[in-house]
């Protein structure tokens, strides 16, 4: 199985689904799962990956799922299992849900419902700083692993909060979002599901017509549309007037790169976005 690419980018680039980079990973012993492997520069590595119903990824002594990285998987559809082999946690999400752990966090993931299952992943700091493979064969393969956790049995639900401290992996819904209104003269409504030190992800929702202030960030941002048809302008030399992007596509934004967004559509849209690793301009 060949090296997973890393597609990198001079400058603001549209990335349309047709041509996303794509890529199988895993092997006999780990499974293997097709990948869409949208950018991966200095800074932030965003896939998406499939995987059938009934079918799985683990993890063999080539392909270890032990990282030095901050990851969040936000489910597109299906329902998507993900499991600490190592701790025995087991977490179920459905469309519109997402996961994040940190590093050092060995995980699996499941297809537990009847579709095909597509999972939107950002991961920072990423793989071009030696934090996934190179990194995870520096640790001891995990051998033996569990997908329970009897300490529980006999204390469930009256000890969950307990439970949920010691958990590695932090499943987040809408009840989670950190919600904020951005812009002063035009606000768009943003969630925001994560935000550390290496990164943030979140979610801007356009209403039909609505636009967006001009914004920039204090990193690079890969953006994945999940619904609407969606206007995107950048403010740099020799760049397209606009880019019009559709479900599926991406985009990539090179840190402090003026962006700004408008819905095309007579519906809402809905863009899920990465920021690696510092949100705010400098």
């Amino acid at each position: 199985m060949s090296a997973s690419p890393r597609p990198t980018f001079d400058g603001p680039t549209h990335i349309p689904y047709e041509q996303v980079t794509r890529h199988v990973w895993g092997d006999a012993t780990s499974g293997e799962v097709i990948d869409w492997i949208y950018v991966s520069s200095s800074k932030i590595h965003q896939l998406v990956f499939s995987i059938p119903s009934g079918g799985h990824f683990r993890h063999s002594d080539k392909h270890r799922t032990v990282f030095a990285a901050d990851e969040l998987y936000y489910v597109i559809s299906g329902t998507f299992v993900m499991t600490n082999p190592e701790t025995g946690e087991v977490h179920r999400l459905t469309a519109g849900e997402a996961a994040f752990f940190r590093r050092d966090t060995w995980h699996h993931g499941f297809n537990c419902g009847t579709e095909p299952l597509r999972v939107l992943e950002f991961f920072a700091p990423p793989p071009s700083q030696g934090t996934s493979s190179a990194y995870a064969k520096t640790k001891p393969n995990l051998t033996e692993f569990r997908y329970t956790q009897n300490e529980w049995l006999e204390k469930w639900p009256m000890e969950k909060a307990a439970a949920e401290n010691r958990f590695a992996m932090k499943v987040l819904r809408d009840s989670d979002i950190l919600w904020r209104m951005e812009g002063k003269a035009r606000q768009a409504l943003t969630g925001l599901l994560v935000s550390t030190d290496h990164l943030t992800v979140g979610k801007v929702f356009l209403l039909p017509g609505q636009e967006s202030e001009v914004e920039a960030h204090g990193g690079d941002e890969s953006i994945y549309v999940l619904e609407g048809q969606v206007a995107l302008r950048v403010q740099v030399p020799d760049a397209s007037p606009w880019y019009e992007l559709k479900p599926g596509d991406g985009f990539f934004l090179p840190q402090g790169t003026l962006h700004q967004y408008r819905n095309l559509s007579d519906k809402p849209a809905t863009i899920v976005f990465g920021v690696a690793p510092k949100y705010l301009p400098r």
